[in-house]
């Protein structure tokens, strides 16, 4: 297969739904997208019905190209990341991976247009973020919750506002960014440093107001970020979790027993922000995004150095300091409810204490149905004294 072949089947597969966020292929299946968080076949001439192990060889020795770095970490490993890009029409980022001695490859539509705050339409308290000079900031979630995008906001909020150096460590580098009144120096894992622990020791030494690293993957990355949150840098960064009570405790995790203590009063210390986040469908197709964001005051600072009790976990904490701009789940997810954007399905479904959930939404429908009754019972009254 030749790159203007697999050029012409990512043109046919970007142009063939709405919401596009994923291609797949994998052996034994047809071409297929993920469109709004549902996997759907594609048809292409000629047709491609089902994916031969030689097909998806070809297809990720084309993108591979002739890179023997990526060549060794996937027979190494058994996997390998690295980024591709359409022409000018878009830009993916790429894992392609061993299952069942086959090769399969998922590659990650990346947004080419650089989003905003207002654009994505995120709460105020993501202004305050980019307000932040120092400290950890983690945006949490699952794969393909937004994390990435949400970040690329407050890093272009930052460029646009501050007259910063920022440095970023990525793998791949998603979102090109233009510099305005930042300077931006973007590095990406392979091609510009070798490991997130030795990218982030050397951007120390590269005068950086912000840095953004791609993932806290290990304990020397996160022990490097602590230091660097710790000597007057804003470090932003990402994790694999899906609330901020399991953040920490991940990050906890990687260190010895002895060291808990320390580790946790050095959190207490730096971490200004834990945003999390999940996409949940909306009632009339398409996805919304629901926060948990949980900022830093004398309670949350509490409860990371001593642990969370059951007068002092992260869940009440947040949730009594609404005031504030923080969200539980739970209320990002009975806001949406109440305004139409999910069903009531989907807001159980989502929810982080159903039982809590249930009731409120009872409550909702049964205010609903007072002023529906409220309202007719006027137009009645009235009714009658026109009649007389």
């Amino acid at each position: 297969m030749r790159k203007i072949e697999l050029d012409a089947i990512l043109g046919a597969m970007l142009q063939s739904y709405e919401g596009i966020s994923d291609f797949l292929f994998t052996v034994g299946r047809p071409l297929q997208v993920e469109a709004f968080g549902k996997l759907k076949s594609i048809n292409v001439e000629p047709p491609i019905r089902s994916m031969t192990s030689y097909q998806t060889e070809a297809l990720a020795l084309n993108i591979i190209g002739h890179d023997k770095r990526l060549i060794d970490e996937l027979i190494r490993t058994g996997s390998c990341d690295c980024s591709y890009s359409l022409g000018d029409e878009a830009r993916f980022r790429v894992n392609i991976f061993r299952q069942k001695g086959n090769l399969s490859i998922v590659m990650r539509k990346l947004q080419t247009e650089i989003p905003s705050i207002r654009d994505l339409g995120l709460p105020a308290i993501f202004e305050e973020i980019c307000r932040e000079k120092t400290g950890l900031v983690l945006f949490t979630g699952s794969t393909g919750s937004g994390k990435t995008t949400s970040l690329a906001a407050v890093l272009n909020q930052i460029n646009e506002s501050q007259a910063v150096h920022i440095v970023t460590l990525e793998d791949p580098i998603e979102f090109v960014h233009p510099h305005k009144l930042s300077s931006i120096s973007q590095r990406e894992l392979g091609i510009d440093f070798e490991s997130f622990t030795s990218g982030l020791r050397a951007a120390l030494r590269q005068a950086p107001k912000v840095i953004l690293v791609g993932e806290l993957r290990d304990r020397n990355t996160i022990e490097t970020a602590l230091s660097a949150a710790e000597t007057g840098h804003l470090v932003l960064s990402t994790l694999h979790t899906i609330d901020a009570g399991q953040s920490i405790n991940r990050i906890l995790g990687l260190f010895d027993t002895g060291e808990e203590a320390h580790v946790r009063q050095r959190l207490a210390d730096t971490l200004r922000y834990v945003v999390s986040q999940r996409l949940a469908p909306k009632a009339g197709g398409g996805r919304h995004l629901l926060l948990e964001i949980m900022g830093n005051n004398l309670r949350t600072k509490e409860a990371i150095a001593l642990g969370e009790h059951e007068t002092r976990d992260f869940y009440s904490i947040t949730e009594a300091s609404s005031t504030y701009g923080w969200t539980t789940f739970d209320q990002s997810i009975l806001r949406a409810y109440e305004k139409g954007i999910i069903s009531e399905e989907t807001a159980i479904l989502y929810a982080t204490r159903k039982g809590a959930i249930t009731r409120a939404i009872d409550q909702i429908k049964k205010a609903r149905g007072i002023a529906e009754n409220r309202d007719s019972g006027l137009r009645l009254d009235l009714a009658a004294k026109q009649g007389v």
